[in-house]
């Protein structure tokens, strides 16, 4: 009997009114109350000009500047409301101002659910907390976790950007958003689209998921999940990582990146490669490490740590690659190797040199140790030449002439024009001017100081057929775009493929937010509470 007495709903209690009257022709079993009516329930007052207080149902109709307060954090005015006792819910209409500590709701009709601390507006609702702006055609309150939670659309306006989003969960307090589905964060720096993400609007950071992206005027940056820190421009991008220069038409790939706008700069790893568009022709760039710095018109792209360099007539590999937009210039640093066509080149430092006006391959600079090599046409030996250094120029991307200078070597293996071997010419001179047919040796001419001779093909022994400091490395060669990156880095691209696949395949995937955006209270669990329905008011 004493639970059952304790469950029974309170009684509401009526503390002022200036008139009171019972009007069984107009108003059956009601009071009626008029002038600065003050009416108390279980923690909420009411404060109005006229009321209609039914007794028997617990129930209260109010009219004229009502005002209704829970304790010391909740406060709404409307012209009308509606109070259930029984239910502890309450229905108002007319001009609604929902207050809190934290933040101010404007709303034609709201409705209040005192049980599950829920309210819930359908008419189009304003809130103003600080420096934000929030507008949606509804919306629902958790006053508890000081939440609201959007699922039609809802605009969210701050000095700084602009979110938009069809499903956004707001918290008062903290000035997190949580975003589902298509949304946006519009700015004067940037545009951002996600589908699952998450932005702190105190703090000015974001994490995003699921086909997010985030564009500048010069570049857009893609990945699985992104970092996004507003207040010094910095981005950070983790697997399935794509940036594209929308001013030169380069694209940057990798695994991991890090974005700083405001220093004009890029680090990418984790199968990291550079694509860029010269000739018509992509000129892919790889290296355990990538970094990219300078504005849109002055790029300089370093890869290090097993650097490698393949376009569809050319391929490379070194320990580091230094490319630069300004001088034009590709550096191969560090043990490079060359392959042209089918002409193998080695030296200690290498420079390709573009042409500014035709944006082609110009010319070539093998600097120390220069060797070049090709198999001969026909039959089973090498052409080669070495040297201190190694000019050579480029018609379409093809070597088309080279000169290499202080103390050459040659072996050329001589035909005529039926393709008859007649001879091996092997010599030392100062300098060597060759000019090349595709895969052939087409001339050769020797200046200063020329000392050899040419060998019939029984007279000169095999081992005398290659100079000092000869290997053919073409097994080393780089054949196709793929062929840039090591198999441990080919292995880990098919393992994240894969279970980004299978994220991506999941529906309301939980998001985990990274380490740099943990300063949220995860300890505060939803409610498990019915929602109010929708389609009519908390009335009686």
């Amino acid at each position: 009997m004493e639970t059952l007495l304790a469950q029974s709903p309170k009684k509401i209690i009526i503390e002022h009114s200036d008139f009171l009257d019972v009007n069984q022709t107009e108003i059956p079993d009601a009071l009626l109350l008029q002038g600065n009516v003050s009416i108390n329930h279980d923690g909420v007052r009411m404060y109005c000009n006229k009321a209609y207080y039914f007794q028997t149902e617990n129930y209260v109709k109010a009219f004229g500047d009502v005002r209704m307060i829970q304790g010391d954090t909740l406060f709404m005015n409307s012209k009308y409301a509606e109070y259930n006792g029984n239910k502890k819910q309450a229905y108002a209409t007319g001009n609604v101002v929902m207050r809190s500590p934290e933040m101010n709701l404007v709303t034609d009709t709201l409705n209040f659910d005192r049980v599950s601390q829920q309210a819930y507006y359908n008419t189009n609702g304003t809130i103003t907390n600080k420096d934000n702006v929030l507008k949606s055609k509804s919306g629902r309150y958790y006053a508890n976790e000081k939440k609201f939670q959007f699922l039609t659309a809802v605009t969210i306006t701050n000095p700084k950007y602009v979110v938009k989003s069809n499903h956004l969960d707001y918290y008062n307090n903290s000035g997190h958003s949580y975003l589902f589905g298509p949304s946006t964060i519009t700015s004067k720096e940037n545009f951002i689209y996600t589908e699952n993400g998450f932005y702190d609007s105190k703090k000015n950071i974001g994490h995003f998921l699921r086909k997010s992206y985030i564009k500048y005027k010069d570049r857009l940056i893609e990945g699985d999940s992104l970092f996004y820190n507003r207040n010094n421009e910095f981005a950070s991008a983790t697997n399935n990582v794509k940036i594209t220069d929308t001013i030169n038409k380069g694209i940057i790939k990798g695994h991991y990146a890090e974005v700083y706008k405001q220093k004009d700069s890029m680090f990418v790893t984790r199968r990291a490669v550079a694509i860029n568009l010269v000739d018509k022709d992509s000129v892919y760039i790889h290296g355990k490490k990538l970094m990219i710095t300078g504005k849109p018109s002055q790029r300089i792209i370093r890869a290090y740590n097993n650097a490698r360099i393949f376009k569809t007539d050319m391929s490379g590999k070194c320990d580091s690659i230094h490319s630069s937009q300004i001088t034009n210039i590709t550096q191969l640093i560090g043990k490079p190797i060359l392959w042209n066509f089918d002409n193998q080149m080695t030296g200690d430092v290498m420079h390709l040199v573009g042409n500014d006006q035709t944006q082609k391959l110009d010319s070539l600079k093998v600097l120390n140790n220069a060797f070049i090599i090709s198999k001969d046409s026909l039959g089973t030996g090498f052409n080669q030449a070495k040297g201190l250094n190694l000019y050579g120029k480029f018609r379409d991307n093809k070597l088309y002439e080279a000169d290499i200078i202080k103390n050459t070597e040659v072996i050329y293996f001589l035909r005529n024009d039926a393709h008859e071997l007649i001879g091996i010419n092997k010599n030392v001179s100062s300098r060597i001017n060759m000019t090349l047919d595709g895969n052939t040796i087409d001339s050769m001419t020797f200046f200063t100081n020329v000392d050899g001779d040419i060998y019939p093909d029984k007279d000169l022994p095999e081992n005398a057929r290659k100079l000092r400091g000869f290997i053919w490395r073409e097994d080393e060669r780089i054949k196709t775009k793929d062929d840039i990156f090591p198999p441990e880095e080919n292995e880990m691209n098919e393992k994240i493929i894969k279970d980004s696949k299978a994220e991506m395949a999941k529906e309301n995937v939980p998001m985990k937010i990274r380490k740099e955006t943990l300063d949220y209270d995860k300890n505060n669990p939803k409610p498990k509470t019915e929602p109010i329905p929708a389609d009519k008011p908390a009335a009686k």
